[in-house]
């Protein structure tokens, strides 16, 4: 199987965090969001997986590289004219390998699904959805009583569903993927001026194509900062955290956190819900709920809910009071 990841987006929602590394590299439970989703398909044995990049994609291929052997390639968006314009990008890569079938992933959620199904119906295409409170905000479908697709809209004013897409997409064949993006191109048939996968999908299934449905459990979106600590809430109680026995003194450690290696906590109260990346410093303070990313230094702070970047600095100046009976001290 093939994979295609676009990455190009610039990550407005997580500024300032992404002014200096791509979206799919912000760190949450203790690895880059691209690293989770990556670690979960390791098992489907991916034979080739190609990038779609945008300003930083050096970033990206280090991380890639560095972590993981598959062949990859990497292939540059230079105009934002949306996912499916992106895709179809990877058309030469992808074509020129082996493997026919293709799964398409987009980096802004964690998700948890079951592969199992993959070639067990007569189905030219899977997507992955969730049920959702608010399906005005999605891309939603409607099926038949079988499960197959009958229609996907586009953020609905009146959604006859609230299956949402979660942004995970399997097509048995990729020649059947890259014809159905190029006739939407070709075609100039857009989304509030985007080439969509979505369009491209519709496409195929107005053609008497076959795509499933199938559910998912575990959608943890990753593209804001209240959704990225909620998501790392939710990492931390899955799998229940790390923290090494060396670099942490003096202090209390609230699980689950995840602390890694290189890390150096003192006189300070961390947890629960806590991420510390190598080379930062945390002393005299209280962290919980947050994300602290490498070689920051956190001193004498009350954190909550809060995202820190790499090698920032937060640091809180000391008082002495010296404060009557029936005085009264509020800070704003």
């Amino acid at each position: 199987m093939q994979l295609i990841i676009p990455l190009a987006g610039k990550g407005t929602r997580l500024r300032p965090h992404t002014h200096t590394r791509p979206k799919p590299l912000v760190h949450v439970a203790g690895k880059p969001v691209l690293g989770h989703i990556l670690d979960t398909l390791k098992g489907l044995g991916i034979s080739h997986a190609a990038f779609i990049t945008g300003s930083m994609e050096e970033q990206i291929k280090e991380f890639v590289s560095g972590h993981y052997d598959f062949k990859s390639s990497f292939v540059r968006q230079e105009e934002l004219l949306g996912d499916g314009h992106a895709i179809n990008l990877a058309r030469e890569k992808v074509l020129e390998e082996k493997d026919n079938d293709v799964l398409i992933v987009f980096v802004d959620t964690i998700f948890r699904a079951d592969f199992s199904s993959i070639g067990k119906h007569e189905a030219d295409g899977i997507v992955w959805v969730k049920q959702v409170d608010d399906p005005k905000r999605f891309g939603i479908v409607s099926t038949d009583d079988s499960g197959f697709v009958r229609e996907i809209i586009e953020k609905p004013e009146d959604p006859p569903t609230n299956l949402a897409l979660i942004g995970l997409y399997y097509i048995k064949d990729k020649k059947l993927l890259f014809e159905s993006l190029e006739k939407i191109i070709s075609d100039k048939i857009t989304s509030k001026g985007e080439y969509r996968l979505a369009d491209a999908l519709s496409w195929m299934i107005r053609q008497g194509k076959k795509i499933k449905a199938e559910e998912v459990d575990v959608w943890e979106d990753c593209g804001k900062p209240e959704t990225l600590l909620s998501t790392n809430r939710h990492l931390l109680t899955e799998t229940g955290g790390r923290h090494p026995k060396e670099g942490v003194e003096n202090s209390v450690i609230v699980e689950p956190v995840y602390i890694e290696d290189g890390a150096e906590i003192k006189n300070s109260v961390i947890g629960p819900y806590v991420s510390i990346a190598k080379g930062a410093r945390i002393e005299n303070s209280v962290v919980k709920d947050s994300i602290i990313n490498e070689d920051s230094v956190v001193r004498n702070a009350t954190l909550e809910e809060s995202l820190i970047g790499a090698e920032a600095r937060v640091e809180y100046k000391r008082e002495t009071l010296n404060i009557g009976d029936h005085s009264e001290l509020k800070q704003k």
